[in-house]
Order: structure tokens, then C-alpha cells, then sequence
């Protein structure tokens, strides 16, 4: 995922709310949003067919991750393991949170920057290997894209303020996904300097992003409910699809 809203024990119905755009290479192979065997343990999830990981997913357990990458060209290692190999084991339901910790502080250096949040609806956490920090995350609304959570870069800040309001007043999948389909882009003195070009810096300004080769591929929505009921919804552009499923983490289905 590349931005990311999440609202975590924020509101009184729903303890987990969350939408997100992946912004990927069109060309990347990759399947839609479907219940996949990952290693013994059902995963509800799109997948990257290129290296085998996944951008974001949840478990029959509750057990949930969304990863983004930290935009630093200066700072690429092109031999580095698939950053979504780490969503995948997280979802693999092997690990506790404890283990997951230690695994992130110890080997969180051989990947390219990332960001991940994980956990569950009781717990969450933040970590990202640029300033390897582990930080447990407490109610409210957040902020993610390609740099460290919160950062206040227009689009972040924009969507979190359209998210927050939508949430204050009714809404469903639509309404929410919708936050996120705004392909304004930020103002030329407001744009970050992450190693890209002046011109595709302001491309990737934008909440959704489109260019020949590369751009917002889908849109993904979570809602969890205070009786363990998961709705995720993931509606894809590139190529064009649109899934929903819905299970209960009480019994699984």
C-alpha cells in the first residue's frame, strides 16, 4: 500500500476502519483479493504473484498487517528480500507479537525501507526499519504513505481530515473508498524530496495516482466490527475488478 487511513478503537460501533490505495507497476503480476493457503493458515488477501508476499491481509485469527514502502531512492538495495514477505509472515498465525517484535528489530535491516503496521483489534503496532522504531499505537486516526506514520504530507494530511469527517457521519464502503479516488495534487512549494524527479514527485502527490506505467492498481476497505465481523473489500483499477467478503472471527466463516 502506498496511503493508508485507519481509524483504531476510535469508533463506538467499529474498533477497526481502514482504506488504502496500492500504487504498484501495472505490469507487476498480481492476484486479487481472495482466501489463499499460506503455509497451513486461510489469509484473506491479494497476493504478489512476482514474489509470493502481500501488501496487506488479515487471518481467521484477526491477525492483520499492511506494509508501505519508504520512498528513499538514494537507498535502495535491488538484492534485498520482498518487503510483503513480512505481512505474510506475520499472517502465517506462527508468530506472537513478541516474536513478531523481535523479528522486525532483527532483521528488519535487510529490507528496503518499509513501514507495517500489525496486530489485532486489542493491539496494533508501528514499525518502521528507517529509524527502527516500535511504537504500540492507542485509539485515533492515522496517517501512512511513504514516509513515517503521520508525516504530514498533503495527501496524507487531506485524507485523514475527509476520513475523520466520514466517519462522524454515516457512511458504508463507497463513501469511504471514495476518500480516496482524489487525484488532485499538492502544490509545487508542499512536495517532499524523496530522489524522484520534480515531475513524478508531483505525480505521487496525489491521493490517486495515474501515469502510462505506474499508478494507483486498487483501493482497499476494512471495517471490523465490536462482534468480531470483518467486511474487506478491495475494488481494483488496474485491471478493473471489484471483491467483497465478509466472515466472522468467532467462527471463521
Amino acid at each position: 500500500m502506498c496511503l493508508i487511513n485507519f481509524a483504531f478503537q476510535q469508533h463506538e460501533t467499529y474498533p477497526f476502519i481502514l482504506v488504502g490505495n496500492r500504487d504498484e507497476f501495472y505490469a507487476r503480476p498480481t492476484q486479487a483479493l481472495h482466501w489463499w493457503n499460506n503455509d497451513g493458515e486461510p489469509i484473506l488477501a491479494g497476493k504478489d504473484l512476482q514474489e509470493g508476499g502481500t501488501w496487506m491481509g488479515i487471518n481467521k485469527a484477526g491477525q492483520f498487517a499492511a506494509l508501505t514502502n519508504y520512498r528513499d531512492l538514494k537507498n535502495i538495495n535491488p538484492t534485498a528480500p520482498s518487503r510483503g514477505l513480512l505481512v505474510k509472515n506475520w499472517l502465517g498465525g506462527d508468530l506472537s507479537l513478541a516474536d513478531m517484535h523481535q523479528l522486525l528489530k532483527a532483521q528488519g535491516k535487510m529490507y528496503n525501507g518499509f513501514n507495517i503496521i500489525y496486530g489485532d483489534v486489542y493491539q496494533l503496532y508501528y514499525y518502521s526499519n528507517v529509524n527502527e522504531t516500535l511504537r504500540q499505537l492507542y485509539p485515533g486516526i492515522y496517517g501512512l504513505s511513504n514516509a513515517l506514520l503521520d508525516t504530514p504530507w498533503p495527501k496524507v494530511e487531506n485524507s485523514k481530515a475527509a476520513f475523520r469527517k466520514s466517519l462522524s457521519q454515516k457512511f458504508n464502503s463507497d463513501t469511504i473508498i471514495d476518500i480516496l479516488s482524489n487525484a488532485t495534487t499538492a502544490p509545487d512549494d508542499q512536495l517532499p524530496a524523496t530522489g524522484v524527479t520534480a515531475e513524478w514527485e508531483k505525480k505521487l502527490s496525489a491521493m490517486f495516482i495515474t501515469s502510462e506505467n505506474y499508478g494507483t492498481r486498487l483501493t482497499t476497505f476494512v471495517l471490523v466490527d465490536a462482534n468480531g465481523s470483518v467486511t474487506y473489500r478491495e475494488k481494483g483499477f488496474v485491471p478493473e475488478h471489484d471483491i467483497t467478503i465478509s466472515y466472522s472471527l468467532i467462527n471463521g466463516k
